[in-house]
């Protein structure tokens, strides 16, 4: 190595005066995390959750994509793909819940529907990510979301442990500070079930104007990620609630308004490297009776281009949107897996041939075809890489 004329107290100076700026980034930026992001979170009322619930969600979007799918126009491996989905894994995130699902039926029933809900899981299972959304931590609120997931937390886990992949959802942050509060009562929580800490997480929904720019005028998302203090698995955007504050008439109220692509564009810039995950929010055009055609296509519409926005995962409400869910996100992945894969196996070998990648887009190649594999639009067979390689690629300090 040739000699320059800096000397010693050069470096050492300047590692010196980025220390704290150094783990100030490590700290905030650890980087996507490991492990699977499902493809949708399906919201059911609390007061309709029973034992059977996913296979009867499976059994139903199963039967009317029998009936319709032909009308679609699917490749025949989406169709056989999608149909393979709903029989084994219809949902793979479940949120029962106890918000605008629920409404105020009164704080007895609401006792009653949380200890049974709670139960309920215990025995069921069959999701890969599962919670509950209570109500909000505005003063109205507050007590009564609380409670709920309290006694919630008793009747589950008085039967078992904490299922893996367990999530909660806090809904209309109106100021950072519930925020603040929320990680608090997780942490009281864990202490009086004797989970360990950090167990319980929670995701956040982008669903009001404060939750985008504070009180203070200065952008929010940041603080909320901040004030959860390593809590936050996700943020999730609340289609409707958003719209409607900011006075957007019913009829204009969508996933592709320009107010919802600022404020899911503004989700992405804060939340990006800080391992918290996004979410789209959902579409209301349900496919029943004569609509079923006309809501499918719309919702793959939306579904591929909130995929093409980075948005990997979205809100499902009814059993129908299953099917179009996995085709619009398997198809997605198969028309993208072939350059995927060719160019993040140039980049490995460093063979230089026709587009020269760097670093950071060999990082979104990878994790690319891990989601694809995850979700099960492509097969293991299929890669030139092992799983461990991929994650490799994926998760890589650049």
């Amino acid at each position: 190595m040739g000699n320059g004329r800096l000397t010693e107290d050069v470096y050492t100076a300047a590692d010196a005066r980025l220390a704290e700026a150094d783990a100030r980034v490590a700290a905030k930026y650890p980087g996507e995390p490991p492990g699977r992001q499902p493809v949708h979170t399906v919201y059911v009322p609390a007061s309709r959750f029973k034992t059977r619930l996913v296979a009867d969600w499976g059994k139903q979007a199963l039967r009317v994509f029998g009936e319709h799918a032909d009308q679609l126009g699917l490749d025949a491996d989406i169709a056989d793909r999608v149909r393979t989905k709903l029989l084994t894994e219809p949902i793979e995130d479940l949120r029962i819940d106890f918000e605008d699902g629920l409404g105020r039926p009164g704080d007895d029933e609401e006792d009653a529907t949380a200890l049974a809900a709670g139960r309920t899981l215990a025995v069921t299972g069959g999701t890969p990510f599962v919670g509950i959304r209570f109500k909000s931590f505005e003063q109205a609120t507050r007590r009564r979301g609380i409670r709920t997931l309290d006694l919630f937390l008793a009747g589950l886990l008085e039967s078992g442990p904490l299922p893996e992949g367990f999530v909660v959802t806090l809904p209309k942050v109106t100021a950072v500070e519930q925020v603040e509060v929320a990680a608090d009562v997780l942490e009281r929580l864990e202490s009086a079930y004797g989970l360990p800490e950090g167990a319980l997480r929670f995701e956040v929904q982008i669903e009001t104007s404060q939750s985008i720019v504070d009180v203070n005028g200065t952008v929010a998302v940041p603080r909320i990620i901040e004030a959860a203090r390593g809590r936050c698995s996700g943020l999730h955007y609340g289609t409707y609630d958003y719209s409607a504050g900011l006075g957007i008439s019913a009829e204009y109220q969508s996933m592709e308004h320009p107010a919802a692509d600022f404020a899911k564009q503004l989700m992405q810039v804060s939340a990006a490297g800080t391992g918290v995950r996004l979410s789209d929010g959902s579409t209301n055009k349900l496919p029943v009776g004569d609509a079923i055609l006309p809501a499918w296509r719309e919702h793959l519409r939306l579904v591929r281009r909130s995929l093409e926005n980075g948005f990997y995962q979205g809100w499902d409400l009814h059993p129908h949107q299953l099917p179009t869910r996995f085709a619009a996100t398997y198809a997605f992945f198969r028309e993208g897996f072939p350059a995927a894969l060719s160019r993040l196996r140039d980049y490995a070998d460093q063979t230089g041939r026709g587009v020269l990648d760097e670093p950071a887009t060999a990082q979104a190649l990878a994790s690319f075809l891990v989601r694809g594999l995850d979700c099960g639009a492509v097969d293991e067979g299929e890669l030139s890489f092992s799983r461990s390689e991929l994650d490799g690629y994926a998760r890589r300090t650049l």
